[in-house]
Formats: C-alpha cells, sequence, structure tokens
C-alpha cells in the first residue's frame, strides 16, 4: 500500500476566459502543493468553462485552449509547482495527420491533460458524449477510446470524464481490469433537484465495479441557465463513502487515501511519477453536511443570479417589487447574490394596485435595506389608450407593458440589469405579458413552479430567523392570495386553477411527458387537462421569447424542452 494526498479543486471557471481559468488553476495548485498533496484535479474543461456550445467549433478557440494548456504546463513548474500531478479539463483538437472513420482531423474533443514537470505527460478524451436534456455534445465532439493510467508513487490512477461514469461500460468497465488503485473522474455535472443522492449512489456502484477508489470532482458556479453545485466526494473501492465538499462553494478539497500499489510488471501511460511514501500526518476525512431541497434550490438560484450578473459584467440589478410573492423571491435572490445596495426595486402601482401591495414592497425594502423608488404609471396608461382606446385583456395588458418599458427605460438610462419576476407555473400557461413583465435580461424563477416559491419564501424567513436576522418577506406577501391587479378584485384564481393542482398537472406534462389519456387516467378532470395542456401548448412563442434563467429541475423551458413554435399537434383524451 502507499499513501496518496488527493487534492479536488471545486471550482467555478468561466467560459471563454481562458486567461482568467488558467490563473485559477495556478492558484489552486499553489494551495495544494502548500498543503502536502501529490495530485490535484481540476472539473472537466477547466481552461474553457463548460458548456463552451458552438466555440467548440472554432478553430481559433481550438487553437487557443492548447496554447492555454502547454502554457499552464509551462507556468506550472517555472512556478516550482512541477512535482505535483495536476488533471486538467480543456479543449483538444485531432491532430493527425490523416482523417479516421469517425475522427476526422481538426475534430474537437472533450479532454483531460495530465501535467507532470512541465510536460502534458497523458490526455483522455471523453468516450460517451451526452445528447440529451441540456447536453448537445454529439454536435460538438469527436468521442475517445482507450484508458488513460498513470502510476504516481506507486500507485495506477485511471482517468474519466463525467459522462463515462453514467453510461455502463466504457472507461468504467476498461479500468477493472487494469489494477487501478484509483479513478479519477473530472465534471461539469449541472445541479438538479435531489441530483446529489444519485451521485452518491452512482459512485458507489462505478467505484465497486471498477474495483478500486473513486474521486469525483465537480465545478460550482452559473453559466448561462446551468448552476452547477460542486458536491465532489470520494468513495473507497467497497463504496463507502470516504469524504464528501460542501455544496455551492469553492473549495480545495483534501483527502488522504491509502491505496493498494501498482504491479511492478504492467506498464502505465507514462513514467513513474515519485516512489511509494506515507503521509507523516493524516488529515481526518471531511463529510460535509447536505443541504434540504428548499437550502439547495436557493442556493442554486443565488448562485445563478450572482455569476450571471457578475460574469456579464452587470454592477447592479432591477426589478418590479410589486408586493407580491414572486417579486418578493426575486428579489431576495437577488440581494443574497449580490447585496441589497445592488439591487433596485421599482413600485410602479396603477388605479387598481391595492394599498397592501404597495406597503408590502415598501416593507421589504424597509427589512432588507434595498433600494426602492415608485414609478407611478397611471398617467402613462391613460396617454397610451387615450389613442388606442383599449378594451378588456388589452387594456389590463397595456398596464404590464408600460411596467415592463418603465424598466427598461430605467435600466438603459442606469446600466441594471433588469430581473423578470415570472415563474414556472405562469410561464407554462402563458399567464404573462409578453413585452409587459415578462422582459429583462435574466429571469431567476423561470424554472421554479408556483408551489415551489412559496416554500423558497418560508425557508428563506425561517433561516433568517434561526440567524437572528430579519426575515427579508412581508408575511402578508406570503399569506395573501396571487393577483397581477390589473382589474379590479382580480385573483389568479379567476383564469387558473388551484396552483398545487397546476403545478402537479404540469409537472406529469412538462417533465415526464405524460399525453391527455394517461392524465386523466391518473385522476386529472378532463375538462382541466384539455384546457391547461392547450395553454401551454399555444404559449410556446412566448416562452421561446422570455429570458433565460437558472434551471433546477429535470426539465426546464430552454435548454431542456424544445418544441417548435409552429405546431398542430394537439394532445386529447383518446
Amino acid at each position: 500500500m502507499s499513501a496518496l494526498r488527493l487534492a479536488l479543486a471545486q471550482v467555478n471557471p468561466c467560459v471563454g476566459d481562458l486567461p482568467g481559468n488558467a490563473e485559477l488553476v495556478i492558484d489552486y495548485v499553489r494551495s495544494a502543493n502548500d498543503a502536502g498533496a501529490h495530485m490535484v484535479a481540476f472539473p472537466e474543461m477547466m481552461l474553457t468553462g463548460y458548456p463552451i456550445e458552438d466555440l467548440a467549433l472554432r478553430p481559433s478557440f481550438q487553437e487557443a485552449s492548447k496554447r492555454a494548456l502547454n502554457s499552464l504546463a509551462q507556468r506550472l513548474l517555472h512556478e516550482g509547482l512541477g512535482d505535483l500531478v495536476v488533471i486538467v479539463g480543456f479543449l483538444d483538437r485531432i491532430d493527425d495527420v490523416d482523417d479516421q472513420l469517425g475522427r476526422p482531423r481538426g475534430a474537437p474533443q472533450n479532454a483531460a491533460a495530465v501535467i507532470h514537470q512541465g510536460a502534458i505527460i497523458a490526455r483522455y478524451a471523453k468516450h460517451h458524449l451526452p445528447n440529451y436534456g441540456v447536453y448537445d455534445e454529439y454536435r460538438y465532439f469527436v468521442p475517445g477510446s482507450g484508458t488513460t493510467i498513470v502510476r504516481v508513487r506507486g500507485i495506477d490512477v485511471a482517468v474519466a470524464i463525467c459522462e463515462d461514469l453514467w453510461q455502463d461500460g466504457g472507461p468504467v468497465a476498461e479500468v477493472q481490469g487494469s489494477g487501478a488503485g484509483l479513478l479519477v473522474v473530472i465534471n461539469g455535472s449541472p445541479y438538479e433537484r435531489n441530483k446529489d443522492d444519485a451521485r452518491l449512489e452512482l459512485c458507489a456502484r462505478r467505484a465497486r465495479e471498477a474495483g478500486c477508489a473513486l474521486a469525483y470532482v465537480n465545478m460550482v458556479g452559473g453559466q448561462d441557465e446551468l448552476v452547477f453545485d460542486g458536491d465532489s466526494l470520494v468513495v473507497d473501492a467497497t463504496g463507502a463513502l470516504i469524504a464528501r465538499a460542501a455544496q455551492f462553494e469553492e473549495q480545495l478539497f483534501i483527502v488522504d487515501l491509502d491505496l493498494p500499489l501498482a504491479d511492478p510488471h504492467t506498464s502505465a501511460a507514462s513514467a513513474a511519477i515519485g516512489s511509494p511514501s506515507s503521509i507523516a500526518e493524516l488529515r481526518t476525512p471531511t463529510v460535509a453536511d447536505r443541504m434540504s431541497d428548499a437550502a439547495e434550490m436557493w442556493f442554486a438560484l443565488v448562485t445563478g443570479v450572482r455569476d450571471y450578473v457578475h460574469k456579464n459584467g452587470f454592477k447592479s440589478v432591477a426589478l418590479g417589487l410589486s408586493g407580491g410573492i414572486d417579486s418578493a423571491v426575486v428579489a431576495a435572490l437577488a440581494i443574497d447574490a449580490i447585496g441589497a445596495e445592488s439591487v433596485y426595486g421599482v413600485s410602479m402601482p396603477s388605479v387598481y394596485s391595492s394599498q397592501h401591495s404597495r406597503d408590502d414592497a415598501a416593507d421589504m425594502a424597509a427589512r432588507t435595506g434595498m433600494h426602492l423608488r415608485t414609478v407611478r404609471i397611471a398617467p402613462m396608461v391613460d396617454a397610451f389608450q387615450s389613442q388606442l382606446q383599449l378594451t378588456g385583456l388589452a387594456e389590463e395588458n397595456l398596464q404590464a407593458r408600460v411596467r415592463g418599458m418603465t424598466l427598461m427605460a430605467i435600466s438603459n438610462a442606469e446600466g441594471h440589469l433588469v430581473l423578470a419576476t415570472g415563474n414556472k407555473s405562469e410561464l407554462a400557461v402563458g399567464y404573462s405579458t409578453i413585452y409587459g413583465d415578462a422582459v429583462g435580461g435574466f429571469a431567476p424563477i423561470k424554472d421554479v413552479p408556483k408551489v415551489d416559491v412559496w416554500l423558497l419564501a418560508r425557508w428563506r424567513n425561517a433561516n433568517a430567523l434561526e440567524r437572528g436576522q430579519t426575515p427579508p418577506i412581508p408575511e402578508s406577501s406570503i399569506d395573501k392570495p396571487p393577483s397581477a391587479e390589473l382589474r379590479p378584485g382580480q385573483l389568479d384564481s379567476d383564469s387558473l386553477p388551484d396552483y398545487e393542482v397546476l403545478d402537479d398537472l404540469l409537472d406529469d406534462y412538462v417533465e415526464n411527458d405524460r399525453g391527455a389519456s394517461e392524465l386523466i387516467a391518473d385522476g386529472f378532470d378532463q375538462a382541466l387537462v384539455e384546457r391547461v395542456l392547450r395553454m401551454t401548448d399555444i404559449a410556446e412563442y412566448k416562452r421561446r421569447q422570455y429570458p433565460p434563467g437558472t434551471k433546477i429541475s429535470v426539465k426546464g423551458f430552454g435548454r431542456d424542452r424544445r418544441l417548435p413554435i409552429t405546431n398542430r399537434w394537439r394532445e386529447t383524451a383518446e
């Protein structure tokens, strides 16, 4: 047996920022070196960020990634960090002289490099390319083949990338007969509710199949609609959990492992690195506590807002603060993400806005310290109405569109990113006004059903009380019946079924693709099913124009659920 001190760098790269990502690698390798680590592993596509989408197809970006990798290797050596074995994800390209079937010259690959003493001593290309949900990797990459094993301090260490772990066979099966003592899997695995439980079970099963310890390192941070939760972990050859990192936190996670020595008569992919050793002072393994479902969702949404704002160069956000539950939750998320001093609420009362709604907006600003201004929209609505003479729904929507125009004008003048406040339930059935409450650059609760908006509000307030702080969201915003307040006495229940029933139905239809007959067989009222499914289907054009927002469910609108706008197929009961 030989001791190996392994460092897992659970970090937050930014897509396209090759110099910044390389600097992040240097910083974490330096910290790993100071901690006495022998090997440090970084997430999938670390140098380029992930996912890079069509950037993968640009030869200039491919070249830049390869240059960044070679430069990184040399810099590690020159800064006295060459002794560490560094595993880092990057965008590679096949540069064979001749084309091969299925592997054309110049084709990009999702790859990992093993760096030691200023050299790239081994490379590995991802075998299994996911092509479901948010993934389009068959569009971009050519799959790799074969195993990559390096011998570190007498231990054979195998390398794999993300989806290679999720699919049966392939690299994990090949590792089984190799005699490797450790399988290191680098990942860009987006957050979904309850995915942490699935990851642990998967890692445990694959470790048993491979017959060796398994280290899983994942990135954190937000990238457009995706958010990465970290949750890096290490299991032993029996699948028992040894150590686990925190969720949604950047950290260098260090684990001491006692692993079997490789057969000296077999060969690894590189010359032996270091010699077998022991570690004089062992570190106690850390298993971070798991968050509750509500806490996971909250931190995922906060991470999504924070990184969308910061990575896109914004300093502040603005939103319509109506006093309702949706805008209150969005405001609280933004405050947790970037600070109350950078959040600008705008109260835009019309002739139908209740006094309690205005009071709730003011109460939230007082509780949190966020900015709040009032812009009375009645004179602007009257100006439009005097020319258009609208009635009914068109008149109601005019108010929403004046609010949208007001927010975008303030954004244009002051540089704030406008946050749309619609939830997944409203987005599903088209209960939003295009160019009205749907305007903005980012939609934090776009993938949060209405019932979960209430759940999150109650959790955030309870969490504040536990920490001795003032709850940010007024109780009356949580308790009052939801209303758009676009006509006298209006309630959401005038147009929509009870949200618990609606969300249950939408979960089956949107996320699980159940048809009308199945839904009716499950006990939903036929008239309700036909009405809700029709509302959902005809609202596709609205969703296509809705801002991006953080995905937290198995199937969110946008990257996951892609349906044609022009579409005459309608779900009907058979």
